[in-house]
């Protein structure tokens, strides 16, 4: 009982001469040892590391699942750590409603037919986003909260307690420094023993604080390892963002050619005038345009067209049309706006996916998905 009173009131004492110094620093009454600039700027890293991951991940859980109360449920079952109900999606609903409907129309008639084709073209994209959410949610938010429920709580952990041991350096400084001044050899009590005692003290809290600071910087440099791990992670999800869109169009453009094979009673009216307004054209997928393949490990575009191809084995050059418009991703490529004409030709080592483009004056290197050769 002896020992714990005892070590009860040495625990109160070093908190009280904590409290003391925070004090007197914050008052300005107290020196403080900075860190050193190379320590700050980790710790700044650090910090910012902490603040975009959070950003970034929420605003990735609010793009995979828009419903916040959905969100919220999620975040229950995962803090009690149970499985979440398995959840029918928006082209799920779409889908099946779609399906019942033409089976009661008749799938012998064209609409009921067109109906049911286009809702199990809405079911295969709702298990496509099924699958983009989930390979997200183990790729991508996984790793991100890894790192704030983990190695940043060990560094805020480190860092408290490397501000902990700073105030305890500069508490002791500040009893060797009163031991050295005058009123203390005016004392009853022995300036020699005071001033070797208090330096002492220094020195052990000198050498606990560079201990504590090593171990922080160490955690701190880590950091670097958590951008390159968080980098890959970025990569698998652009990698599955990229498979789903493409999964989606390549969807849309064969129930595209389905519904062409209608009678033109039923086909897209999208194209015709508008009563009482003006002429609205809403472009439709070209069929020619060829779409990244989605197949597992494939990361390169499929070959344009045989004209394509002739080109890249000859050196003559060709007239063709933008489809679409494309804002050139570095310096060495060319802008374009759809429906435009320009001339292109292949450039020996150019990867097969591009092109050289010109016009007029400009020059740069351009996509094949996004031009139709010209005769």
């Amino acid at each position: 009982m002896d020992f714990n009173v005892k070590r009860l009131a040495a625990d109160a004492g070093t908190f009280l001469s904590r409290a003391v110094q925070f004090t007197e620093e914050k008052l300005g009454q107290a020196e403080k040892t900075e860190l050193d600039a190379h320590l700050e700027n980790l710790l700044g890293r650090a910090e910012n590391t902490k603040q975009w991951t959070e950003k970034i991940m929420k605003q990735t859980e609010v793009l995979l699942q828009p419903n916040p109360n959905v969100r919220l449920e999620e975040f229950v079952y995962e803090k009690l750590e149970k499985k979440a109900p398995a959840r029918i999606n928006n082209h799920d609903l779409l889908g099946h409603s779609m399906i019942e409907a033409g089976s009661d129309f008749g799938p012998g008639t064209a609409y009921g037919n067109a109906l049911i084709k286009c809702g199990e073209t809405q079911k295969q994209i709702g298990g496509a986003e099924r699958e983009f959410i989930q390979s997200s949610a183990i790729n991508f938010l996984t790793p991100f909260r890894n790192f704030l429920e983990g190695d940043f709580k060990t560094i805020l952990k480190e860092r408290k307690l490397l501000q902990v041991k700073r105030l305890d350096l500069d508490a002791a400084k500040t009893r060797l420094k009163k031991a050295r001044m005058p009123d203390a050899r005016a004392a009853k009590i022995k300036p020699t023993f005071l001033g070797s005692q208090a330096e002492q003290e220094l020195r052990m809290t000198q050498s606990e604080f560079d201990r504590q600071a090593e171990i922080t910087r160490l955690l701190l440099e880590g950091v670097s390892s958590t951008h390159a791990h968080h980098l890959r992670c970025l990569n698998d999800f652009v990698e599955a963002q990229t498979t789903y869109y493409a999964q989606c169009y390549q969807y849309m453009v064969d129930l595209q050619k389905q519904l062409g094979s209608f009678p033109s009673s039923f086909s897209n009216n999208n194209q015709s005038s508008m009563s009482g307004g003006a002429n609205v054209s809403v472009p439709t997928a070209p069929m020619s345009a060829s779409l990244p393949s989605v197949s597992a490990g494939s990361g390169s575009l499929a070959a344009a067209s045989g004209g394509f191809s002739e080109l890249r084995s000859s050196n003559v050059s060709r007239k063709a049309r933008v489809l679409y418009d494309y804002d050139a991703a570095s310096s060495n490529e060319l802008s374009l706006l759809a429906d435009e004409v320009i001339t292109v030709n292949s450039v020996p080592g150019m990867d097969s996916d591009w092109l050289m483009g010109e016009r007029g004056n400009q020059k740069g290197k351009v996509p094949i998905t996004y031009l139709e050769l010209l005769n």
